[in-house]
């Protein structure tokens, strides 16, 4: 028989192997750190009720949301902002405050006017230049300013303004708690961040501050430590399932990136209760993963033809014309698929078995389609990429989408140019324009601000899915978190090896829990 010479990207092993996953162990479980939690969560209310001056309100919000707190006191909140939504009294020339109460009504959804910054700007219509020593006021103008819209030319005077004069002083601070503040700041703006790393990070930064409660510094340590407890026995059962379905000991070939997966779930839909919902993302991440190295890189054409065509008619009894290493991949999405769809029918009602096979039938014949140029060596349009298939989709899952596509194409691309692989977004636009690739890169950060602002406008301000918003913002968040440091997927063992480390492994030391807390 002919050998088939097949591909390899040389995809580096996975540190996170079944036995070290089994070997995680959180003593945050079980009922005593539960009553713990729910007596500092009342010492939490008092704290609000008592908390009346509309400044004190925004600091405490701010704190809340940054210690990771926020969704135990969600109708609380809720119920400041809306008072101070309704009153809309704004500082004449406080940039901190004015900034600060911006930012907190644009995330609770309060259509706050541009304007209320022009009391701060000069006849020119420039920010007023002695702003500029002022650094507490500078980092909250830079944080407001990622809330805007497209079209908002003051938030777009007030990005730039803020960040450059931050940019500018942070090699002459002193300060080192205040330098750190600013360079976090400028790395990833707070809008744009996983609020589950964001704490951990900024539950060191406040608990060392003059202004600390150690109300919220207790309740903030041990949630986040119970939280990670339950993080831990989610992925435990992933490993378990991931294990018993022979694919990363069959499929050698392919990205192996369970915890990984998991991250991307926990980025997207972080609340303890969601488990479930979890569980079926990190799966569903799991398998989309797999299948793209097949098309990608493993399977020949006609191996593909094969694969996409039983994927279509969705027949188990249609594997013997697969080889082995199909027949295991499919397998294991027939089997994990229809355990969605009868979850969700005995929970729910519906019978949702078509439109997911569905979706997967349409995301492999996009990849078959990938394999075919890439064999012929043909260069798509961008017309012909996965953007312009994105604008069937209302906003709330197209923006998101699109961050996570562009994302992935900006910090990907070198890559797999140097491999070889199938044009994506930045090649298709250097051949297009004949542009530089530096070029291309500028190209496609517009191209994602762009994305952002409209998730800014459709999610947060239109509001179309009440409860599923802040989900879908995630999406964003995780994309640009996972792609920060490069490929942040496919080679995972600097930064996201880190968040994994942080978030699952690592918990906050803490004293013994006191029987009296301080308030």
């Amino acid at each position: 028989m002919e050998e088939v010479i097949r591909r390899s990207a040389n995809f580096e092993a996975s540190v996170w192997d079944d036995d070290y996953i089994q070997s995680l162990a959180s003593p945050y479980m079980g009922e005593k750190y539960v009553g713990e939690a729910k007596k500092l969560k009342d010492l939490v209310k008092i704290l609000i009720h008592e908390t009346e001056e509309e400044l004190d309100q925004l600091h405490l919000i701010d704190n809340l949301q940054r210690l990771g707190l926020s969704d135990h006191f969600k109708d609380q909140i809720g119920k400041m902002l809306d008072n101070i939504c309704e009153a809309q009294e704004w500082p004449e020339k406080d940039l901190h405050v004015t900034s600060l109460k911006f930012r907190l009504l644009r995330q609770h959804g309060c259509h706050v006017p541009q304007e209320v910054f022009c009391s701060l700007m000069d006849e020119e219509g420039n920010f007023k230049a002695c702003l500029c020593e002022d650094v507490r006021g500078l980092v909250s103008l830079y944080e407001a300013s990622y809330l805007s819209v497209e079209g908002e030319s003051i938030m777009d005077l007030a990005k730039d303004f803020s960040k450059n004069h931050l940019a500018r002083k942070l090699d002459q601070m002193k300060e080192p708690r205040l330098k750190e503040q600013v360079r976090h700041a400028l790395e990833v703006p707070l809008h744009w961040r996983l609020q589950r790393l964001e704490a951990k990070w900024f539950i060191k930064v406040y608990e060392n501050t003059s202004e600390a409660n150690l109300t919220l510094v207790e309740l903030s340590k041990l949630d986040y430590n119970m939280v990670q407890a339950t993080y831990q026995q989610e992925l435990k059962r992933l490993s378990s399932w991931y294990k018993e379905t022979g694919l990363p000991e069959k499929l050698g070939f392919a990205r192996h990136r369970l915890a990984e997966c998991f991250l991307w779930a926990l980025g997207f839909v972080q609340e303890p209760h969601h488990g479930y919902s979890r569980e079926i993302l990190s799966k569903i991440a799991v398998l989309i993963t797999i299948i793209d190295d097949i098309y990608d890189v493993y399977g020949t054409l006609e191996e593909l033809q094969l694969f996409t065509h039983t994927i279509e008619r969705w027949d188990i009894n249609s594997l013997d014309s697969l080889p082995e290493y199909m027949k295991i991949c499919f397998l294991a999405l027939f089997n994990s698929v229809n355990e969605f769809a009868y979850h969700i029918l005995r929970d729910q009602g519906f019978n949702v078995i078509s439109n997911l096979t569905n979706l997967w039938a349409e995301l492999c014949r996009a990849y078959y389609l990938e394999a075919r140029w890439f064999h012929s060596g043909y260069v798509p349009t961008t017309n012909e990429r996965e953007l312009k298939r994105l604008e069937q989709y209302p906003g709330i899952i197209r923006w998101p989408s699109t961050v996570l596509r562009l994302a992935d194409d900006l910090e990907t691309s070198s890559d797999e140019m140097k491999r070889g692989d199938v044009p994506k977004t930045m090649e298709c636009y250097m051949k297009e324009t004949g542009c530089s690739e530096e070029d291309a890169r500028i190209h496609v950060k517009h191209l994602i601000d762009t994305a952002l602002k409209r998730m800014n406008k459709v999610i947060l301000m239109e509001n179309p899915i009440k409860n599923f918003g802040q989900t879908a913002m995630n999406l964003g968040r995780i994309s640009l978190c996972m792609y920060q440091h490069g490929d942040g997927f496919g080679v995972p063992h600097s930064e996201t090896k880190k968040n994994l480390v942080s978030l699952l492994v690592q918990p906050f030391p803490m004293q013994q829990l006191s029987q009296s807390f301080p308030r």
